[in-house]
This record gives structure tokens, sequence and C-alpha cells, in this order.
């Protein structure tokens, strides 16, 4: 599995991987806020890609992240369902960890929604706690506009 910065060719097979992986809310949702941070600063969206069986590239994780008033946010990570539960997410959240970290961020929380409420746990498990969780997401650029 190889995690990069996205390209802009990657919007149609990221586009169909958060369709794969969202509810149809969550979807709309992400793909505003997905176009806003590509404005911003497209270095904090992160994809995973993997080799299929014929050997083609495959993107099967999206990671969208944001930098607002000093402090790193993980907005968004979705991994395919066929390929959860095998490091895809660990990975992608470790790739902005370490952008976040080159930028010299205050802090690092969790942006989290109704959407992601279900993944809270996950995260605990690498070592994030409620207190790095942020519920305003309102105040995010990325979200208003």
């Amino acid at each position: 599995m190889n995690v990069r910065s996205f390209r802009l060719s990657d919007y149609m097979p990221t586009s169909q991987l958060l369709k794969a992986s969202l509810s149809e809310e969550c979807c709309e949702k992400t793909l505003d806020a997905f176009a806003r941070q590509l404005s911003l600063d497209g270095e904090l969206v992160l994809v995973a890609e993997q080799q299929d069986t014929a050997g083609e590239s495959m993107i099967v994780g999206l990671v969208i992240g944001t930098i607002d008033r000093n402090s790193g946010y993980y907005y968004r990570l979705a991994v395919h369902p066929d390929y959860r539960n095998q490091g895809v997410g660990r990975a992608l959240v470790s790739g902005m960890e370490q952008k976040f970290q080159q930028r010299n961020v205050k802090q690092i929380m969790i942006a989290a929604d109704e959407h992601t409420e279900v993944v809270l746990p996950w995260f605990e498990t690498l070592g994030y706690g409620s207190k790095d969780v942020s519920r305003s997401l309102q105040q995010l650029r990325i979200v208003t506009g």
C-alpha cells in the first residue's frame, strides 16, 4: 500500500470511493468540504492506493485534513468497504499526522459529527481521546465556505 498526496487525476476515483464508503448525506457534505480543502491546501488530502489482482493501482482510502486556527483536523476518513481492517485507515492517519507535525500545528483534533461518531472508538485505539475531539465543525473553513 502507498499513501500519497492527492493528485487532480484522483478526483473521479476518490469521488467513487466516497460514494462507496459513506452514506449519501455524508458523501454530499464531504464532497463540498473536499472541494474547499483542495482549493485551500491540496497537500492535506491523502490517498491510499493498492494494487488490485490485475496489478493496476487503485485508490482504497482517503483522508481529508485541514488546518484552522493553527490546529490540525482529521475532517473525514474513508476506506473502501472491501479494504477495511487491513491497516488502510491507520496508514492514512499516520500520513496526515506527519503532515500536521511538519506544519507545526499546536494540536491535532478529530472533527466529529453525526457521521464520524462511529469511528471515534477506532481513533482511541490510535491514542486519541475525548480531549482530541471537536464537535464544533461549523467553525471550520472547509465546512462553512
